[in-house]
């Protein structure tokens, strides 16, 4: 078959010139069609979006040296790509006056053909500034259907030359490498694309070869905005570059544009990696081409354009991508071609061992092993974030030689409040001696040194030594030669001559294995990894035995093994702000209450029917921080017991059994305070399944609810009318029970004067006030210890919990001694757990601290600046309808429309995963589930205050 088209023997394509008025002009009298011409951007030919009253079209003036055969494959290659895979949208050929699709024009004095075709509906992937896993899964899945449809496109193909084509892309760059005016760029994309090159030689004659689009990029590639406000691959458009050539260059093409978005993990081009074989699989000669196909795309799009640039000056498009197409190439050359090559293979297939490695011991001393991993008990007590050379020398212990392992996540290399993931994982070993230890030669080689360190090189591997070895002298050395002597050692092994990082993220850590060799055989008889920590092989363990309708925060969640302060910890060493866990109101792992479990467990722990003094303490103080005259304390192991509790003693002292609660509220799991829980979030049943007994007024909601603004009085009125009405029809309430502080609605305030006004009319009707304090209580709002002083109002009952035990499985009812002993009426009361010895000391030792570190007033003075940095974001950024609540008891509430206050749920789970990216834990809550959630522990700062709002102004400004 004769060659239509062959670039190397053009070199130069300048797009043809034509202008919009031309355009318009053309698609009237060839096409019949009416309409505004505005110009899109191309590199080599001249696109115009063409608006109509009939609909859209794209004219595609085609650059003259295109034939009418190529043009016409690829509008039939479009057609059956529909045809075989419909949800993959395309663009439709329209004919002309003449009903022929291709017309011939002349532009410039040269002949061309034009052609019309239907607008594909949606907007260009390439807007988005972010591209989260499931959308970057979603483009490898169309890059992976539209392979398998061409792979059965039987219509004769003209045989092109193309730039695109990966097959030529090194010739390419050779050529074109020169235009580059990055200084040293033309160097090394040669460099890169001659390596590249060389790994493929060995696989070209098995890989398939096939019809392919060539450009399924971001920029081809449409999609439409989803639920979440996410842009989702629906379509490709511009098949200009159909070409036949290895199918596997498909894939290639399409993770090059993702390396946009990479950043420096390369990790996020797996999960287009894994879609893309799903409906296409991939062989392991693809695979293994896949890596330097990349690479090779990144250096011949970035050549290609500066070409571009150079002799199409008036070409914006190819000018303003030039930026970004070396960024690529940056990107695609930042590791190694086998560390590419693998992390690409282990998205599907089992990753690959570490080379076993045999010598001489390099020490003649043996050496302990040392754990930095997340879960140490080393590095209980946050000395972690103390200096890791001084913390090594402290775990030495003052004898003996200890060394780290390899591939082990290092927690102590951390950092706090950190956008992007630490470089965590040490492809080497530290070694630390009390005393100076003898270095041997573990092989014969070649001894340099080279980027600081002491090198030994022999055939095929390279051991990089750090330390005090300045008398080592260049030369050649024999297998147990001393090279020197030395108390710290860095030990690292590479395959290739150029040194690799010793420190790397964990998501890409395991491909390194294949080039940096465990060096641990050298110090001792056995390799010495990590323990190999795996979040998924523990979420399908726990997912086996853990009921899983008990949820877990995130999509993928990370797992966490450690916590300190305001910070949790995964174990591949991520460092991420709790602004959730209104649990934990002191943080986490705080020595002073840690230790004070510790004693007492070690003295005592039993239950409450035995006479101990620390629950009479721990009484004494909760009775005291409650106002007169609630003086008399149960204590229970949690909100929901609470909650029942204070239910129960309201039907006792009551004589009967009806309960007015709020709607939207969410109160607990046991069997009474789920029934008066109105949560559509927690329970989609809720208003369908409550008994009789419970009946409901509106959630006094200002923002969203009937009344809003300063109408939002009417709902205490409206909320005293119902309880009246039940008192009317023979149905008076034991109790009214609400949260002081809305906190499952989105943390907002009660309307100003609401339960000055319900509590007498509950208590007229002989019904008892229970305020439910178990989320908002303890010194949460800064300005006020507990949620119903806001409110003005003293209640009959009050329960808590969560905050009160830091964690540890506690609550507390504080109500007046005679409604305590109206329950005896029902017998007596006893809680298993509730006021163990340890839970007593528990709960003074979190009242110790919250008076010793002031973590009230921290709440008020932070939330402050928290609450003025969220409102600074919600003059920016539409999606933010609300902030609501007070001191470190804040929700930030999302809309798609700030008139019709329209929830943005979805978005504000897809926000929550992105937060959770950038090292921020937060979820939704409402029944709208489109608030943030921000409840942290009370000790953080305005830093992490900062660090949070900056994060939330990131992803509204870049998406999620």
């Amino acid at each position: 078959m004769s060659t239509s088209f062959n670039f190397f023997e053009r070199g130069a394509l300048p797009r043809p010139e034509v202008s919009p008025a031309e355009a318009e002009e053309l698609v009237r009298t060839r096409f019949g069609v009416e309409g505004r011409a505005v110009e899109l951007g191309s590199q080599q030919d001249a696109n115009f979006r063409i608006d109509t009253d009939a609909g859209t079209f794209v004219l595609k003036v085609s650059n003259p040296a295109f034939g009418a055969g190529d043009l016409d494959a690829q509008d039939r290659a479009a057609a059956h790509v529909a045809a075989l895979e419909p949800d993959v949208l395309v663009p439709e050929a329209v004919p002309g006056v003449d009903g022929r699709t291709l017309q011939p024009i002349d532009v410039g004095g040269e002949p061309t053909t034009a052609r019309l075709v239907r607008y594909v509906e949606g907007r260009m992937l390439s807007e988005s500034a972010y591209l989260a896993p499931p959308i970057v899964a979603a483009l490898g899945d169309l890059a992976g259907r539209t392979t398998r449809a061409l792979a059965g496109f039987e219509a004769e193909l003209p045989q092109r030359e193309l730039q695109w084509d990966l097959r030529h892309a090194e010739e390419v760059v050779t050529r074109l490498a020169s235009y580059v005016g990055v200084p040293g760029g033309s160097e090394a994309v040669q460099r890169a694309a001659a390596e590249a090159g060389g790994a493929l030689v060995a696989l070209t004659q098995v890989l398939p070869v096939q019809p392919i689009h060539g450009d399924l990029t971001d920029d081809n590639v449409v999609a439409v905005t989803d639920d979440d406000g996410r842009l989702r691959p629906v379509g490709v458009i511009d098949f200009g570059d159909l070409v036949h050539s290895w199918a596997v260059g498909e894939l290639a093409v399409t993770l090059s544009s993702v390396l946009a978005y990479a950043g420096d993990d390369l990790a996020r081009l797996l999960p287009a990696v894994r879609a893309f074989d799903a409906v296409r699989p991939l062989s392991d000669a693809e695979l293994a081409a896949l890596w330097p196909l990349t690479v090779l795309r990144a250096a011949a799009l970035m050549v290609s354009g500066q070409h571009q640039a150079s002799i199409d000056r008036g070409n914006e498009y190819a000018a303003k991508n030039l930026d970004r197409e070396w960024q690529i190439f940056e990107v695609a050359t930042s590791v190694p071609l086998a560390v590419g090559t693998e992390l690409l293979r282990s998205a599907v297939r089992a990753a690959r061992p570490s080379t076993p490695i045999t010598g001489t011991r390099l020490l003649e001393v043996p050496a302990r092993a040392v754990d930095l991993s997340t879960t140490s008990p080393e590095l209980d007590g946050g000395v972690f974030l103390d200096d890791e050379d001084a913390l090594l020398g402290r775990l030495l212990g003052g004898e003996g030689v200890v060394h780290t392992r390899y591939l082990e996540p290092r927690l102590t290399r951390t950092a706090i409040n950190s956008l992007t993931a630490p470089a965590t994982v040490p492809l080497g070993v530290d070694v630390l001696s009390v005393s100076r230890m003898a270095v041997r030669a573990p092989w014969a080689g070649r001894l340099s040194r080279r980027d600081g360190a002491v090198t030994l090189e022999t055939a095929g591997r390279t051991l990089w030594l750090d330390g005090d070895l300045d008398s080592v002298a260049d030369g050649d050395v024999a297998a147990g030669d001393t090279l020197g002597d030395v108390t710290a050692l860095r030990v690292q092994l590479g395959t290739g001559a150029e040194r690799p990082p010793y420190f790397v993220p964990a998501g890409v850590a395991h491909a390194w294995r294949v080039v940096c060799p465990d060096p641990t055989p050298l110090l001792e008889h056995a390799a010495s990894e990590g323990d190999g920590s795996n979040a998924e092989e523990w979420l399908a363990r726990r997912d086996a035995a853990f009921a899983t309708v008990q949820e877990h925060y995130f999509v993928d969640p990370p797992q966490i093994e450690r916590g300190w302060r305001q910070h949790l910890f995964d174990v591949e060493g991520r460092s991420y702000l709790d602004m959730l866990n209104n649990v934990s109101i002191l943080g986490h792992g705080h020595p002073r209450l840690s230790d004070a479990v510790e004693r007492q467990w070690r003295r005592l722990n039993t239950n409450s029917r035995f006479h101990y003094r620390a629950v009479a303490e721990f009484c004494e103080r909760l009775a005291a921080l409650a106002p007169d005259p609630l003086d008399t304390v149960f204590l229970v192991n949690s909100g929901s017991e609470a909650v029942d509790l204070a239910l129960r003693l309201a039907w006792a002292n009551a004589g009967r059994r009806d309960v007015v609660s709020m709607r939207e509220a969410y109160h607990g799991w046991t069997d009474a305070t789920d029934a008066v829980s109105t949560s559509v979030a927690d329970n989609p049943n809720a208003l369908e399944t409550r008994p009789p007994w419970v009946h409901t007024v509106p959630s006094p909601n200002p923002y969203r609810g009937a009344h809003r603004g300063a109408e939002a009085h009417r709902y205490a009125a409206e909320a005293v009318a119902d309880i009246e009405a039940l008192v009317s029809a023979g149905h008076p309430p034991a109790a009214f029970l609400s949260e002081s502080f809305y906190g499952n609605a989105g943390g907002m305030a009660l309307p100003d004067g609401y339960l000055a006004a319900v509590y007498p009319a509950v208590r007229a009707a002989g019904g008892l006030c229970i305020a439910d304090e178990v989320q908002v209580g303890y010194g949460r709002l800064g300005a006020h210890f507990w949620g119903f002083e806001q409110q003005g109002v003293v209640p009959d009952i009050v329960t808590v919990a969560k905050a009160m035990g830091n964690g540890h499985p506690l609550g507390a009812v504080i109500t007046t001694r005679v409604i305590a002993e109206g329950y005896r009426s029902q017998g007596y009361f006893f809680s298993s757990a509730g006021g163990s010895p340890v839970s007593c000391v528990v709960g003074a030792t979190v009242l110790d601290i919250m008076r010793d570190e002031a973590l009230q007033e921290n709440a008020r003075v932070v939330g402050a600046h928290l609450r003025q940095r969220l409102l600074e974001l919600a003059d920016r950024h539409e999606l933010i309808g609300a902030v609501h609540g007070m001191g470190l008891y804040v929700g930030v509430e999302l809309v798609r429309d700030r008139e019709t206050l329209e929830p943005a749920a979805e978005e504000t789970a897809a926000i929550c995963e992105r937060l959770r990216e950038l090292g921020v834990i937060m979820q939704p809550t409402s029944d709208r589930m489109c608030v943030l959630k921000i409840k942290p522990p009370l000790g953080i700062g305005t830093a992490d205050a900062d660090f949070f709002a900056d994060a939330l102004d990131r992803v509204l400004s870049e998406g999620w």
